[in-house]
């Protein structure tokens, strides 16, 4: 079984984000998301919409994603790549490059995000509506 991660905080789920999962499950057998936690967007001074509980919840009901795990810290991708059994990491390819240190661990793929939707776009159209 070939199993494959990908990280981050899915707050406002969009079509981004489902083409992103469908991809990156297209790459093997079970798929891991692994969100970032309340606290660690604590951390990186990011607040999220849902807390972690909803966002977990949401992301276990898309039938592309097999298993959701807590971010808590960026360190512990390394661990999470290696307590998983995990053959591949996907990131979005704004990330490219970043995350090259898991090579070492797994194969790391960093898929084109999906033109014309992001979080950061919804929530500057929220802004503009008010």
């Amino acid at each position: 079984m070939k199993k494959v991660i990908t990280y981050g905080t899915f707050d406002l789920l969009h079509w981004g984000h489902i083409n992103l999962l469908k991809r990156a499950k297209q790459l093997g057998d079970h798929l891991t998301v692994a969100i970032s936690s309340d606290e660690f967007n604590e951390l990186k001074n990011k607040e999220s919409y849902h807390s972690f509980e909803n966002r977990k919840m949401i992301l276990e009901s898309i039938r592309y994603v097999d298993e959701v795990i807590a971010e808590n810290e960026w360190e512990q991708k390394i661990s999470d790549v290696v307590e998983n059994e995990i053959d591949i990491f996907v990131m979005g390819d704004d990330w490219k490059g970043k995350f090259d240190f898991l090579k070492d661990y797994c194969e790391v793929v960093y898929l084109p995000r999906t033109i014309g939707i992001s979080t950061t776009k919804i929530k500057k159209d929220l802004l503009q509506v008010k």
